[in-house]
């Protein structure tokens, strides 16, 4: 399959295959999102900002960056660019308090960085393609 076809919007009547198709576009354009996220964490921890806050930036930026690749290229809105964005700052508010949250309990832990982040983020990519599918860009 040429990736361009691979990386359409996928036919939202394409039942299950449609579902499947949505979170491997989600998961694979994440990656974009995760880099954002996770150069950036990396940049200010480099540079003396405590973990959770150099997170939380990284966060913001990643979000950014998911909002993009997820209304032009995954889902199929019904919305506006506008209302689908008020959608998306409500769950990015909760994804951030989560990511913050997991992040800080993991380290308290003494899980390192990395690791604490890593985990984080593969928790919360399944409620948040949920989220995105059935409420946010719906």
């Amino acid at each position: 399959m040429p990736l361009r076809k691979l990386f359409r919007r996928p036919d939202p009547e394409g039942g299950i295959f449609h579902w499947f198709h949505t979170f491997t576009l989600h998961v694979v354009t994440g990656f974009a999102a995760v880099a954002v996220h996770y150069a950036t964490l990396y940049g200010l921890v480099e540079t003396g900002v405590p973990a959770v806050p150099a997170s939380a930036a990284g966060f913001v930026l990643g979000a950014m960056t998911r909002f993009a690749t997820s209304y032009l290229h995954i889902f199929a809105p019904t919305r506006s660019v506008k209302a689908a964005s008020v959608r998306f700052v409500v769950v990015f508010a909760l994804q951030l308090a989560a990511n913050s949250a997991l992040l800080a309990g993991l380290l308290a832990q003494g899980v390192s960085l990395w690791p604490a982040q890593v985990a984080t983020t593969i928790v919360l990519t399944f409620a948040n393609y949920l989220a995105y599918r059935l409420w946010v860009f719906r």
